[in-house]
């Protein structure tokens, strides 16, 4: 891959965004590579979860605006590609049964806040500030951001940041919802390794299950709907090897040995 990096191992896949001399800004070639790579990782078994970050000096800066200039003059078909493309890659996320960490410093604007909000758990530096930028083009969102924003920050902060672009430190972003944890830049890997190492020893199907339960819920019609979904998805977790391992090992007072198996 020209765009992006991947290392694989102890079942967890660290995903590096490769082009620091824009600060990461989304070309329609990344878009591709991003997408491709999201499918090929959710059919892994070898990998129980996935860290995201960007080389250099930022997340990522959103879409590649040189690249929409140099395609200005058929820009609609240039944008129908990469947005869909991207939007893909949030779909893939937001659906997979794998947890994804992302691991944000410096400017994550435009694109990117979508990217980074379609994470599960987010890390931040210090340094990170959000900015949903779009309209100091001239352009309305995308990503998902509309629709992610509103349900982590409420209405009212989402309408100030999409309307005025109001820029998220942060130790603001933590106190709005938008990240996990902040930390000192040189701690962002130690710290996304640290929850990714203690989410590929949990039950593989069980942890899927539960964000599924949780991504579904902002769909659900009724609470008891999705009560009964809950009820589904638990009897169907205990058909499972790991209920029975996780049963034993809390009798017999030591730590559980998940494997994933679907043989019970």
């Amino acid at each position: 891959m020209k765009n992006i990096t991947l290392e694989k191992g102890n079942h967890i896949a660290n995903i590096r965004f490769n082009r620091p001399d824009v600060l990461n800004a989304l070309s329609l070639d990344m878009a591709i590579e991003l997408r491709d790579l999201m499918v090929n990782l959710e059919d892994d078994s070898s990998v129980r979860c996935i860290i995201m970050g960007g080389e250099g000096r930022a997340f990522m800066a959103g879409g590649d605006l040189g690249y929409f200039y140099k395609n200005i003059e058929n820009i609609e078909e240039t944008l129908d590609q990469v947005i869909g493309t991207y939007h893909q890659i949030i779909i893939s996320i937001t659906n997979m049964r794998k947890p994804v960490i992302n691991m944000v410093h410096g400017a994550i604007a435009g694109g990117g806040i979508g990217l980074a909000l379609s994470g599960d758990y987010v890390v931040a530096a210090e340094n990170s500030v959000f900015n949903m930028a779009y309209t100091a083009i001239g352009t309305s969102p995308d990503g998902g951001s509309t629709y992610l924003l509103p349900r982590l920050v409420g209405r009212r902060i989402a309408m100030e940041m999409a309307l005025l672009n109001k820029e998220v430190n942060a130790e603001e972003a933590l106190r709005l919802g938008l990240v996990n944890v902040v930390v000192k830049e040189e701690d962002c890997m130690a710290a996304a390794n640290k929850v990714a190492e203690k989410l590929v020893l949990g039950p593989p199907h069980a942890i899927g299950e539960a964000k599924s339960l949780i991504n579904q819920s902002l769909e659900s019609d009724s609470l008891d709907s999705h009560l009964n979904l809950e009820k589904k998805k638990f009897i169907g977790c205990a058909g499972m090897a790991d209920f029975r391992e996780g049963l034993e090992a809390f009798l017999e007072k030591r730590k559980p040995n998940f494997t994933g198996s679907e043989k019970k």
